[in-house]
């Protein structure tokens, strides 16, 4: 918690939802990312289109979802749709604009593991899977990350690819026949990164206030880049702390009901 008492999962959910602008079509998923996305739409971006894999398009719950198939999804959505319509028809067909996704692991190109922590065949962890976001990371216009920044997540090399984002390098997708932008943006606890646009690494160009470019290369399993126009995170609004705050109230509520 920083001094005047705004922790860094806010500043790193605020620093995310500001990367949403009105009227983009997102596919979201359960956690942080939809945390953002529905804070992004309770604020400056009413008009943000919240996908869910679950076949709902459109949904404005008024508490975050506890799951994909949380009811309130359904309830207050635009439209529901089978899931095969989500990825054949609006990921598919290039109809999403954003992609938000989270992982366990993540290196220097963007390239996501949420599969297994180890060797595939004897994992120390298996993880959730990969889901759809290998889809969404190949088809969506381009994605945001949003993860906490450790050594253990932050790795030099992924011990699985789930999701690519830029592969081994500039060129890599276009070799693969992914269509879609790829990562534009990471956002940590710490601050945030974007790939630089001549070799595809993730630079870090931004830092949350009372984190220093060294405390971020501590907290990275390779020898991060930082831009020369290194730049502050602004602190978030009182509307969006605000906002925030009420939402993660509602979650915990639900939480504490089930």
């Amino acid at each position: 918690m920083s001094e005047n008492g705004i922790s860094a999962d806010e500043l790193m959910t605020v620093s995310a939802a500001r990367e949403l602008t009105d009227r983009t079509v997102c596919f979201v998923g359960i956690g942080l990312p939809s945390t953002a996305a529905n804070l992004a739409r309770l604020t400056h971006a009413p008009g943000t289109v919240l996908v869910y894999e679950s076949g709902t398009i459109g949904s404005k719950p008024h508490a975050l979802p506890l799951s994909i198939g949380d009811g309130e999804l359904a309830e207050t959505a635009d439209a529901v749709v089978p899931v095969p319509e989500i990825f054949n028809y609006w990921l598919q067909g290039r109809r999403i604009d954003v992609g938000f996704l989270g992982a366990a692991q993540i290196d220097r190109h963007g390239n996501l593991n949420s599969t297994v922590i180890g060797e595939y065949d004897k994992p120390k962890v298996r993880l959730p899977g990969g889901g759809g976001a290998p889809e969404i990371a190949a088809m969506a216009g381009e994605v945001i990350v949003i993860m906490r920044q450790s050594e253990r997540s932050f790795v030099e090399k992924l011990h699985f690819r789930s999701s690519v984002g830029f592969g081994d390098g500039p060129g890599d997708r276009e070799r693969l026949g992914l269509p879609g932008g790829g990562p534009t943006v990471v956002i940590t606890d710490l601050g945030v990164l974007r790939p630089d646009p001549q070799s595809s690494e993730l630079t870090l160009t931004q830092v949350h206030p009372g984190v220093s470019a060294d405390e971020a290369r501590a907290k990275t399993g390779w020898d991060l880049k930082v831009a020369d126009d290194l730049s502050e995170t602004d602190p978030p609004s009182d509307e969006e702390l605000s906002v925030l705050r009420e939402l993660q109230a509602t979650l915990e509520k639900e939480e504490a009901a089930t």
